[in-house]
């Protein structure tokens, strides 16, 4: 059987006892929460509303005492005994701190029988809360709580400003909390989960409630109803399950969602677009606060007109919708992007607007979002902008441009292998927008700003070992920059094995100006771990740790003898365009990797023309062009 939900007001619980099990904690409100609630209930009753909005307290999560009332009633011998049955015994599962202080502030302004309050262990605290003596407050700690309650109550209300009648009738109508019936769970696990987890019922949990209540399925037989149930649970635990999947979540929304379940924004949106159609003056009723999404759906259902399938099928479609964009690659990208928030406080696209631009025609959406990320990238689609003006930070300009060039080499990717029959979707690759994400990505310089003179003998060393990666020294070069990484007495000097290494390598030399060094073309993107991890290394340096993060490797070269070795080591993901840059994938004629020269930054800079020539980037002027440089 479903759980039971609805508002109640304080007056609706009129004649109600309520039973405080053993697990609970005594009363323990401060001097402070008990003012922030008087104010808060304050605020509300001095503000302009519709008649029928109220104030909404956190749920008082129940489960009745009494075990068989239908039998109670037929041997009930008064009118009395039969209304208070039918009002009957609860077990108060969570919200008793709050039902507590209601208790307290209405006995201060003279209502001391609205509701009883019974407690299984601190039997004393019954009789005590209907008479407050202060001069008891110190023979135990519930005393002492309840007392300095009072004592604010007393003191807030001591202000003539306050129309006490007229809050103690808002306080009366117009404060309910949100009663949930909890009929087959088990109280201590309900308790354990919302008090010690500190997990409070998310409007999502209270919303199931309202699907699963047999009475908004209409006139339906009892089995029919059970299966319809159940295919709505399971359903609703699907779409959960898939929210909770971060690859899935993350490409649609920022990190640091809080609620514990995450359905909840689905149901946000429906509420906030009034997908259900409530009429205009029922909708401003529900008012603003953290329950306005449960009260929508609940003032929904009360409508003569509320249907319970269709209601669900508003639910699915939003959720189909955001699947249907995850499954496909290039809306996946496309949608990814623009959800992704590259400067501190930057206001992204709202997801209501990527949902009214979608009607189910890809090739139309397609072109909204290309049209959406071109105004995003506007301030940085000429690469002669992209280097300091004025201090101003280049990278940060930069971060969107690199991000997009490397969603929209994987989409490019990802079209051609599809032209081809024969490979599947397992063989495509989506861009990992949850690692983005998580992992705070820096832009990092490819060659490093700082020039780093080798004048620390260990960069030396590093320098004199990655020089010869790849390349085939002659033996007795070899034996030399050995002897250099001994220390032997004797060894050439540093500079002298730098000109026979440059001598045994010809290639072309390029010392990149101060503005080239912070141009798009020498920025890649980079987790910070990796990033700071290398600082200010060598190019050779750099690449190493770029491919040892990649495999998840540690790479050592012997003093001895020169000879590589790989051992296991720390694992990052290395952005495609990153991990194409340090491997000088971009160059088709590379003739050495032991620096980012001059024909690398021209390849690597064509192909960010190329790749982002259908968003508008272009290039004003051309590496080294000696006028923009003087800019």
């Amino acid at each position: 059987m479903a759980n039971y939900i609805e508002p109640k007001s304080i007056n609706d619980l009129h004649g109600m006892k309520f039973f405080i099990p053993s697990y609970q904690r005594g009363y323990r409100w401060t001097e402070q929460q008990v003012k922030d609630l008087l104010n808060d209930i304050l605020e509300f009753s001095q503000k302009k509303k519709q008649e029928s909005e109220y104030y909404c307290l956190q749920p008082l999560v129940v489960k009745r005492k009494d075990k068989d009332v239908l039998s109670s009633i037929k041997a009930a011998t008064s009118i009395e005994e039969v209304e208070t049955l039918l009002k009957g015994s609860w077990e108060v599962i969570d919200g008793q701190q709050r039902l507590t202080t209601l208790f307290i502030i209405l006995s201060v302004l003279g209502e001391t029988s609205v509701y009883f309050l019974e407690y299984e262990t601190r039997i004393g605290s019954e009789k005590f809360l209907e008479k407050i003596d202060e001069n008891k407050k110190d023979d135990n700690i519930d005393y002492y709580h309840i007392c300095q309650s009072k004592q604010a109550v007393a003191s807030w209300l001591d202000n003539d400003v306050i129309d006490k009648e007229g809050f103690k009738e808002t306080l009366l109508n117009k404060v309910k909390f949100i009663w949930y019936e909890s009929v087959d769970e088990d109280p201590i696990k309900v308790f354990t989960r919302l008090n010690i987890g500190k997990i409070s019922l998310t409007n999502a949990e209270l919303i199931k409630a309202l699907f699963l209540n047999r009475s908004n399925f209409g006139e339906k037989d009892s089995e029919h109803l059970k299966l319809r149930q159940q295919e709505i649970a399971s359903e609703w635990d699907n779409i959960e399950y898939t929210l909770q999947n971060d690859e899935f979540w993350l490409f649609l929304h920022e990190k640091g969602y809080d609620r514990p379940t995450r359905i909840d924004f689905i149901f946000d949106l429906i509420c906030e677009r009034n997908s259900l159609n409530l009429r205009e003056e029922l909708y401003k009723s529900i008012g603003n606060d953290d329950y306005k999404t449960f009260r929508y759906f609940y003032e929904y259902f009360r409508t003569d007109s509320s249907n319970i399938e269709d209601c669900w099928k508003k639910v699915k479609k939003y959720f189909q919708t955001f699947k249907e964009w995850f499954d496909d690659l290039e809306l996946y990208h496309y949608v990814g992007y623009l959800r992704c928030p590259l400067k501190k406080k930057e206001k992204v696209i709202d997801i209501k607007d990527l949902y009214d631009k979608w009607i189910g025609t890809k090739d139309i959406f397609v072109k909204f979002l290309r049209e959406k990320i071109k105004e995003r990238i506007k301030d940085c689609n000429d690469l002669a902008k992209q280097y300091e003006v004025d201090g101003g930070p280049a990278k940060t300009t930069c971060r969107s441009l690199l991000l997009l060039h490397n969603i929209q080499t994987v989409v490019n990717q990802n079209n051609k292998l599809s032209s081809k029959e024969e490979y599947k979707l397992p063989a495509f690759y989506k861009f990992p927008f949850h690692l983005f994400k998580n992992e705070n990505w820096d832009v990092e310089h490819i060659d490093s700003n700082t020039i780093n003179g080798l004048e620390n003998e260990k960069d030396q060393k590093e320098w004199l070992k990655y020089s010869v990666l790849g390349a085939k020294p002659s033996e007795e070069l070899k034996n030399e920059i050995i002897a250099f990484l001994r220390n032997d007495n004797g060894k050439k000097p540093f500079e002298d094995l730098c000109q026979e290494i440059e001598k045994d390598n010809q290639s072309e030399s390029w010392h990149n100006p101060e503005q080239d060094k912070n141009k798009v073309w020498n920025f890649v993107l980079l987790d910070a771990g990796t990033n700071r991890g290398y600082g200010n290394a060598l190019f050779p340096t750099k690449r190493r740790c770029i491919i040892e993060k990649d495999q998840g490797k540690t790479c050592l070269i012997d003093d001895e003898t020169l000879e590589v070795s790989l051992q296991d080591g720390a694992i990052a993901f290395i952005p495609p365009v990153t991990k194409n840059v340090f491997l000088k994938y971009y160059n088709i004629s590379i003739d050495n990797l032991r620096e980012w020269n001059e024909s690398d930054a021209k390849a690597y800079k064509e192909n960010i023309l190329n790749t982002l020539s259908v968003f508008g980037v272009e290039d004003s002027t051309n590496i080294n062009n000696t006028e923009s440089n003087e800019q």
